[in-house]
């Protein structure tokens, strides 16, 4: 039998894993099961990865960077102000999320992982941080521009209204259904608003 050659096997290693990840943890999963799903031999993974560790902090990397080109598209969108950027970046965030499913590998990996690997946390921390950064160079355009709340200081906004979703994204999965979601969308709405 031959094995299939991809045009980017790292690439494809991590996509695979992403989504039989999102879907059981990261602990769940053995290497046996993500080889055998993309088709790849052993040796083709530890080319590319020392080990499992490594694979889920490049995995963590890669999904950070592809959340984050979206992020800035959304956010820094020609047509609009600060204030309807942030509104359509978090109804996008609760339009991708469903009643028992929330496909965002923070909120599926963060207390999972955080006491395994430290690595894997400090993957999940810049991560983290980079999107709150991209919220509050948002906070502060709307700030600037009279079309998003003075009251408190930009980085504190951004972080508080992040932390909030992330916590709305949990509740999401534990209670299968969407409340959480529409009360994180109504807070913004209020903590942003003139």
């Amino acid at each position: 039998m031959v094995k299939k050659r991809f045009e980017d096997t790292r690439e494809h290693l991590l996509a695979i894993g992403e989504h039989i990840i999102l879907g059981k943890g990261f602990a769940a999963v053995g290497l046996a099961e993500i080889l055998a799903t993309a088709d790849v031999p052993k040796g083709s993974f530890y080319h590319y990865f020392a080990s499992k560790e490594a694979y889920g902090v490049a995995l963590l990397e890669r999904y950070f960077a592809n959340y984050l080109e979206d992020a800035k598209l959304r956010l820094n969108a020609p047509n609009g102000t600060a204030h309807d950027h942030l509104l359509e970046f978090f109804d996008a965030w609760q339009g991708k999320s469903c009643g028992n499913t929330v496909p965002c590998l923070v909120v599926k990996l963060a207390a999972e992982v955080a006491d395994l690997s430290d690595t894997m946390r400090a993957a999940l921390q810049s991560g983290c941080n980079h999107i709150v950064a991209a919220l509050e160079r948002t906070v502060v355009r709307g700030q600037e521009a009279g079309d998003i709340n003075k009251q408190q200081p930009a980085a504190v906004l951004a972080l508080a209204i992040y932390e909030m979703w992330l916590g709305a994204s949990l509740m999401t999965k534990l209670r299968r259904d969407r409340v959480a979601l529409e009360t994180a969308m109504a807070v913004t709405r209020q903590l942003i608003a003139v």
